[in-house]
């Protein structure tokens, strides 16, 4: 069987981790191989820049200093986990990817958005995934569920309704690659319509 690559995205706090999980069980269930994946920091190298891009302890990092680092963690995951899996016909699921990288740090940080894809394409061979799921909602509603914040969840209102917007920009501008959900529904029927799309995708 043929691998694929599907991707969850959003802002911080809408469920991405659990539907990732639920849609990864599943589709062993199914009698598919899966990889369960996430950026930054499934490799032993992307570990190491997710301490620092997510912790306290280097102090402030320029947005062109986070976007090359989130850049070298994709390098790495791509090389070293996510295409090995594919080229043995694994399904990848990855909980984020290349849009939370133009999301975040182009939107975000008010970085030059074509530069910033160039550089993420760059670093991951411009492997696009077949799915994108993308969890909508707004942030001043997620991050409220979020306690204890880390470097990014603490970058205030604006910087998130930035990302937001740009997640749903980035959609609009590919709609066949993306299912748009909105992320407070149950998770029970999120899952189910989830599986619903990749069902239609691996049959096809």
């Amino acid at each position: 069987m043929a691998g694929a690559f599907i991707v969850f995205e959003g802002g911080d706090g809408v469920g991405k981790s659990t539907q990732a999980a639920l849609l990864a069980d599943w589709l062993r269930a199914q009698g598919r191989e899966v990889l369960l994946t996430f950026e930054p920091g499934a490799t032993p190298l992307g570990a190491a820049i997710r301490s620092i891009l997510l912790g306290n302890q280097t102090g402030d990092i320029s947005p062109r200093s986070e976007a090359l680092l989130y850049a070298a963690d994709k390098a790495s995951h791509i090389a070293d986990a996510v295409r090995p899996a594919l080229e043995r016909g694994a399904v990848v699921v990855c909980d984020r990817y290349v849009d939370s990288m133009l999301a975040y740090q182009g939107a975000g940080r008010v970085l030059d958005l074509a530069e910033v894809e160039a550089i993420a394409n760059w670093a991951t061979g411009a492997l696009a995934p077949e799915l994108t799921v993308l969890l909508d909602l707004d942030p001043e509603a997620a991050m409220a569920g979020i306690p204890d914040k880390d470097r990014l969840e603490a970058a205030g209102a604006d910087f998130h309704l930035r990302v937001r917007r740009h997640f749903l920009a980035l959609a609009a501008r590919d709609p066949k690659r993306y299912l748009v959900l909105p992320a407070r529904q149950p998770v029970a029927e999120l899952a189910a319509a989830i599986q619903q799309r990749v069902s239609a995708l691996l049959a096809g």
